[in-house]
């Protein structure tokens, strides 16, 4: 049986949150059809699934789009409307969560690190609601760096991925295909769940270098400091990081955070050069037709998977607050076909991933991360 909670809420705090949504994103619409509460339908309506975006919307191509996507499939099959909100910018985050509150939302899926904070004063407050946290531990701060293992909050469910261990495998792939020795990569802002990137892919061409005797040269970051675009905006500052990893006679590029991709594409083609890019979170072959010329592989976070399943759990009220971490060897994590690019990277490459993977998932090859440290 779906489960139900009764919300009570104050003529105050509704007259603000009414007031609040007229300041923040796209906010939920009111629910007019309550019904009489005495029938067979009732009790699907009864619960009320939310989802609240982080600065880049739902239509980023990224993992805000995988987490709605997840929300939305799982409402569909429970038989319910499925509230989201998208946030223009961070100070939309608390109100923007306020108002899904005030609607009377049983669960909230909050997507991305950057709602952290927002996430856990919410819960904090709610302790009767059950929130989603994509992307963050939401332990030992706001910055996500330490895992204990629970949130602080025990009423939050945080989704982790491991992405380093894809991110190695992709390394390894761009330390193969490169053809001037030399791969980059940049970020949104240097948060965990950005480095964690960052990291594997350096630990994959480290690798690479070890095993077949290369020095193939990572550009961009170097464990502690890297390039970063000071936001995850599609922006000049993101197509002037790509350009500046670029013109460092870099071949391979990854973006890390979102729509800041979209500045790599055009640096590369005003290079006029055939560089390769790679994507994060989905395929950007498959949810951006744009990139299929230029993107290699993307590094996969099965966000949808997890999303849908969490909301299904709270909604059929089996709901666990035991953090999910996506790994290679739970399906959580991993990297996408090289579609347009089989041609162009060498034969022998994907049997040797394929061996990578199986050493990452046994044990016998290392990736390091904040997750596992």
């Amino acid at each position: 049986m779906l489960k139900t909670r009764k919300v009570v809420s104050s003529g105050l705090v509704a007259l603000l949150a009414a007031a609040t949504l007229a300041a923040c994103g796209d906010a939920p619409e009111e629910d007019t059809n309550t019904g009489s509460g005495n029938d067979s339908s009732s009790a699907a309506s009864d619960f009320l699934p939310c989802i609240v975006s982080d600065a880049g919307g739902f239509d980023d191509k990224s993992f805000n789009q995988l987490g709605y996507e997840g929300a939305k499939q799982a409402a569909d099959e429970l038989g319910v409307e499925l509230k989201d909100v998208e946030s223009n910018s961070e100070n939309d985050y608390g109100p923007n969560l306020e108002a899904l509150v005030s609607q009377g939302c049983d669960a909230i899926v909050t997507v991305g690190f950057a709602l952290a904070a927002a996430t856990k004063e919410s819960a904090a407050a709610n302790p009767d609601i059950e929130y989603v946290l994509i992307d963050d531990s939401a332990d030992g701060g706001d910055d996500g760096q330490t895992f204990d293992g629970k949130a602080d909050e025990p009423n939050i469910k945080p989704l982790l991925y491991d992405t380093a261990q894809a991110a190695f495998l992709a390394g390894y792939a761009a330390a193969d295909t490169t053809k001037t020795g030399k791969v980059g990569t940049y970020g949104g802002q240097p948060f965990p769940t950005v480095t964690i990137f960052m990291d594997g892919f350096k630990q994959g061409v480290e690798y690479y270098n070890k095993e077949k005797g290369k020095k193939v040269e990572v550009v961009g970051w170097d464990g502690e400091n890297g390039s970063f675009t000071g936001g995850f905006e599609a922006n000049e500052a993101a197509t002037s990081t790509a350009k500046r990893i670029l013109d460092q006679d870099v071949d391979v590029i990854l973006p890390v955070g979102g729509p800041i991709y979209q500045g790599a594409l055009t640096a590369i083609e005003d290079s006029g050069k055939d560089i390769a890019m790679v994507g994060v979170d989905a395929d950007l072959f498959e949810t951006d037709p744009n990139t299929q010329e230029v993107v290699m592989t993307s590094i996969l976070k099965n966000m949808k998977v997890s999303t849908y399943e969490a909301i299904m759990a709270a909604g059929e009220d089996n709901f666990d607050f035991t953090p999910y971490v996506g790994t290679l060897e739970n399906d959580g994590v991993g990297i996408a076909p090289f579609h347009n690019w089989e041609s162009k990277v060498p034969g022998s490459l994907q049997g040797e991933l394929d061996e990578v993977k199986a050493g990452i998932i046994d044990g016998s090859i290392e990736v390091t991360s904040y997750l596992n440290q």
